[in-house]
């Protein structure tokens, strides 16, 4: 971004400059001028300590420890230098150090800087906040994070949309210096998030993290029911005996070669067991080996005791022999007795029709 000036006939660039040039230093003049005054950071914002370090075995300082009106901890890291240094990783280190802050221990801490006056200090804060005592609310537990500098490196920001991504807050705001004549004009730019799409990454944030927490059920549901399934398996079968309980949707075991597996299965509209066969890297090999097996289909078929699908999908470099059956991983806990005897008995009898023929394979 440029400023111009306005003179009669055109517009005349206003040239920068840098802080170092105008010896101008980041706490005696910019952390300063912020104390003062954080609009140009933010409007909703109050600090609440300059050079916090109020913790245990720490000699690290956050800049400016500052409060949100929505009730969050805000930390506010400045450099003016052009790249940013590693601002992130600090201000991420204080973060963390003041996530478990409360709202009377914030109170506290201002009123150290008002000559220790507890009830002057919380009626500030609460006046900000808009709140009429300290019963009525806390602190949300998030932590904002605010980077302020005269320009970011491009692993700096980066780093931050990275991070953004994954549920952070953090803001990237550029203080460039100018001069024009005896005076420097500074342009404060919101870089990260871009303000126009603040609102939108707000949304996109809040999607992800539903879909993670759906996630998160999703896997925490396979991992019970395959954990009851093995379980329940070991009576009848050492094909799952030694397997570790899965988080995804399926869980397997071998048949005694390679290039072949047994897998049971928990899909969204039906259940499966599946003899999966793969040679890596040569698909000639395995269509070799599945179209040998089909060859047998009727002999396999019949010691399973029931039809499979045959399926060589095409395109593809693995093949399956298939049992679908009913229920899905949407099935009500109360049927999953019912469910895993089924699952367990197909693997069983899966197993049992195709090592023979699996074993006789010459490819």
């Amino acid at each position: 971004m440029s400023l111009f000036r306005i003179t009669t006939d055109r517009m005349e660039a206003v040239p920068t400059t840098t802080f170092a040039r105008e010896k101008l230093l980041e706490r005696r003049d910019l952390q300063r001028l912020l104390r003062q005054d954080l609009s140009p950071i933010g409007d909703d914002l109050m600090v609440i300590y300059e050079e916090f370090d109020l913790w245990e075995d720490s000699k690290r300082r956050i800049d400016l420890l500052c409060l949100s009106k929505d009730r969050c901890l805000v930390v506010v890291e400045l450099k003016r230098d052009d790249d940013g240094g590693h601002m992130e990783l600090q201000a991420l280190r204080y973060a963390a150090m003041v996530s478990s802050m409360t709202l009377d221990k914030v109170i506290d801490v201002y009123a150290q800087t008002q000559d220790g006056d507890r009830d002057t200090a919380s009626a500030e804060i609460l006046d900000f906040l808009g709140l009429e005592s300290e019963e009525e609310a806390e602190l949300t537990g998030d932590v904002r994070i605010i980077l302020v500098s005269a320009d970011f490196s491009t692993e700096l920001t980066t780093a931050v949309l990275w991070l953004n991504k994954r549920d952070l807050d953090i803001t990237c705001i550029r203080l460039r210096p100018y001069r024009m004549g005896n005076e420097i004009l500074i342009d404060a730019t919101q870089i990260i998030p871009l303000p126009e799409a603040a609102e939108y990454e707000v949304k996109l944030r809040e999607q992800e993290m539903e879909k993670r927490k759906v996630e998160g059920a999703r896997t925490e549901m396979y991992r019970r029911f395959w954990g009851q399934l093995i379980a329940r398996s070991k009576d009848k079968t050492t094909l799952l005996a030694n397997r570790s309980v899965s988080s995804r949707y399926y869980t397997s075991c071998n048949i005694g070669k390679s290039g072949f597996n047994l897998d049971v299965n928990l899909l969204e509209q039906q259940t499966a067991v599946d003899c999966y066969i793969r040679f890596v890297g040569d698909k000639k090999r395995t269509l070799a080996a599945f179209h040998a097996l089909l060859e047998r289909r009727e002999e396999i078929e019949k010691r399973f005791g029931s039809t499979l699908e045959w399926n060589p999908r095409e395109g593809q470099a693995s093949c399956l022999i298939v049992y679908y059956m009913p229920g899905s991983r949407y099935s009500p806990e109360s049927e999953w007795l019912e469910l895993q005897d089924r699952m367990i008995d197909a693997l069983i009898r899966l197993e049992a029709a195709l090592r023979k023929p699996i074993a006789e394979l010459t490819l």
